[in-house]
């Protein structure tokens, strides 16, 4: 199973971006995907999560900012980032949580990352 990001980049302060996750391979069912970021010198950092059952959770440094959605035909969830500010500069993480890769099997994995800089 392989998550694939796209979507980072620079942008100004008060502007947005769009990141998108799809996962591809061998798999029967998702349970949850979601985001984290690590800021440079921070700890990882959860910012969102959607489960399968279309719930949204968000980090309170995001809330009213950034809407996470799913598309479960397409295995993907997207990450919309309004009014960002310099603070959510970072590298931004895909997970997917519980992926049923055989009966009674489930791993999470994770992308590799995709780099958010916002900056004047």
């Amino acid at each position: 199973v392989q998550l694939v990001e796209s979507g980072g980049g620079l942008v100004q302060p008060g502007g947005s971006l769009r990141l998108s996750c799809a996962a591809s391979g061998s798999f029967f069912s998702i349970s949850a995907m979601g985001w984290h970021r690590r800021a440079p010198g921070k700890q990882r950092e959860w910012v969102a999560t959607a489960t399968n059952g279309n719930n949204t959770n968000y980090a309170d440094s995001v809330k009213g900012r950034f809407t996470i959605s799913r598309d479960n035909a397409k295995n993907t969830v997207y990450l919309q980032m309004n009014s960002l500010k310099p603070e959510d500069t970072a590298v931004y993480y895909c997970y997917a949580e519980r992926v049923r890769v055989a009966l009674g099997v489930e791993y999470d994995y994770w992308g590799q990352g995709t780099q958010v800089t916002v900056s004047s």
